[in-house]
């Protein structure tokens, strides 16, 4: 079964730690993250994310994030980032559709 961890409006510093505590928390487990109300994403809570993402792909494990907000997806482009880097088993963009 996939357990669901539903992010906070605004992932800032002060967000950072406890997700970085509910991630742990859930390592080794298929984990869905909904960033569907996410409406500010700081540069901290993204590399978080994308560690998170390589861990649990080198553990095996899936983690998705769906359904995610327009300001999600904005501030990954403002931030340059490939949303390949966030998807499930190392896909590409394709993916995240």
């Amino acid at each position: 079964m996939t357990a669901t961890l539903v992010l906070a409006e605004r992932l800032d510093l002060p967000a950072v730690r406890p997700l970085a505590r509910d991630l742990l928390a859930r390592a080794g487990c298929d984990l869905t993250l909904d960033a569907g109300r996410v409406g500010h994403l700081g540069g901290l809570a993204l590399q978080l994310l994308i560690a998170a993402a390589r861990r649990w792909r080198a553990d095996g494990v899936r983690l998705a994030i769906e359904p995610r907000s327009p300001s999600f997806d904005d501030a990954l482009r403002v931030f340059g980032v490939d949303p390949a880097l966030l998807a499930p088993g190392g896909g590409g963009a394709a993916a995240w559709t």
